[in-house]
């Protein structure tokens, strides 16, 4: 089994290809993202450990959205005083699939159809419209 451990958002998390992780909210919202901080990698019987990182190896992922944590409160309290703070907190997560690891992902490209336009058709000018009759007034 292929796996890395990636630091990012000050937290370690463990690196599948094809797999999805939830980690803290990423400067980018859509498209791809290469992790650099590669703590360990392990492909089958090689363990490479890195002395902090592995050198020369990025995890490759896309992100795929932003979620939202449920929420947390936070309440401050001091007794006697009548001291109550309540406030609330919910964490933005990237989920982010991981294409590939150590090498850049493969691009397929998907086929085109070629989509034939036919001519704009030129619309007849419709007659122009008679100005409605003033109605007789009486003043």
């Amino acid at each position: 089994m292929q796996y890395a451990i990636i630091k990012t958002g000050n937290k370690q998390y463990q690196a599948v290809a094809g797999k999805t992780l939830k980690v803290e909210k990423l400067v980018t919202t859509e498209g791809s993202v290469v992790f650099d901080e590669v703590l360990l990698y392990v492909d089958g019987e090689k363990v490479e450990i890195g002395m902090p990182t592995v050198a020369g190896l990025k995890v490759y992922g896309t992100v795929i959205g932003i979620e939202k944590a449920d929420k947390i409160q936070v309440f401050k309290y001091k007794s006697k005083s009548r001291y109550r703070k309540l406030r609330g907190h919910r964490q933005q997560y990237a989920v982010v699939k991981i294409e590939s690891i150590g090498t850049a992902p493969v691009k397929v490209e998907k086929a085109t159809k070629k989509v034939v336009k036919a001519e704009p058709k030129k619309a007849v000018k419709a007659a122009p419209k008679k100005a409605p009759a003033k109605k007789a007034t009486t003043k």
